[in-house]
């Protein structure tokens, strides 16, 4: 039989998600702030439950897909939290973006009851999400790993153990450093030749045959094109994971300027109330500092 999972948080990743663990079989205990999206699930099988205590009494492996790092840790380990429902033997697998610090301090704090985490953070946005191809990078014991497998195969599709708790979000990291440059070089490219009077749809359609071609265009250059900005990864979010990208780079002494460029760029559009779009809005900026919009 299936192992129980329980799942923590059903944004616009965690609820595809859920329903991925659900379509391939696994009992699911969930819990969200949202009870439509929890009604959603329980229509379609799954468990309801009302504290992360709950949830980790009910289930063989706990899943967090929550904002960032505070919310993990008030999960984890707040009152009614996951640790006062979890016994030896549990796996906590947290799919979201957080601090390799925190990753590893959760860790090490589990372990003490022999619970096991892996950090599991992944990349490919809702449509990812959605279509169960995730790409997800784990860090943690690797025997441990290797247990999860059929549950991350209900997930993505390019799985990876990248090393030791905390490497996972070391490398999303790095992860985060890459979409957002190339969402910046694709802004910069699309503002460049629109002012200049060519069609935008003809430049996306010639890079994206030769060696500039990316994967962000592939999934959001039509929509930065219409601009669409509905949120399938917010703005806020990314520059919460570039704030984390750079204290990874200063904690090693790396220099990483052009990550933060486009970090400060992110945090105008946040101050500028453009928090909560997609990051593909990232085009709103640079068509701002060029006084040129191309739709």
């Amino acid at each position: 039989m299936a192992e129980t999972i329980g799942f923590i948080g059903l944004g616009i990743m965690g609820r595809p998600m859920a329903h991925n663990l659900l379509k391939a079989g696994y009992p699911l205990v969930v819990l969200n702030r949202h009870q439509d999206v929890t009604d959603e699930l329980t229509a379609k099988g799954a468990r309801a439950a009302q504290t992360p205590k709950e949830v980790a009494a009910q289930c063989d492996v706990l899943i967090t897909m929550l904002p960032d790092s505070p919310q993990v840790e008030e999960v984890i380990t707040g009152p009614d939290g996951a640790l006062e429902g979890l016994r030896a033997g549990q796996i906590v697998i947290d799919m979201s973006t957080i601090s390799p610090l925190v990753t590893r301090n959760l860790a090490a704090h589990l372990a003490e009851r022999k619970v096991a985490m892996l950090d599991a953070p992944v990349s490919g946005g809702d449509k990812g999400a959605i279509a169960g191809t995730l790409s997800i990078m784990v860090g943690g014991d690797e025997e441990v790993f290797q247990r999860c497998m059929p549950i991350f195969q209900a997930l993505g599709k390019t799985i990876v153990h990248v090393g030791a708790n905390g490497a996972g979000q070391v490398v999303k990291a790095c992860n985060q450093i890459v979409v957002g440059l190339t969402f910046e070089a694709v802004s910069e490219a699309l503002v460049v030749g629109a002012k200049a009077g060519v069609d935008p749809a003809k430049i996306l359609q010639v890079l994206g045959g030769g060696l500039a071609a990316n994967r962000v265009m592939e999934l959001r250059g039509e929509s930065m094109l219409q601009h669409n900005f509905a949120p399938g990864f917010r703005i806020r979010l990314h520059h919460k994971d570039l704030g984390i990208a750079l204290a990874t780079a200063r904690a090693y002494g790396v220099v990483v300027p052009g990550t933060a460029m486009v970090d400060q760029m992110l945090a105008a559009l946040e101050a500028n109330g453009r928090g909560d779009l997609d990051h593909s809005a990232l085009l709103t900026h640079l068509e701002d500092l060029a006084n040129f919009h191309i739709k």
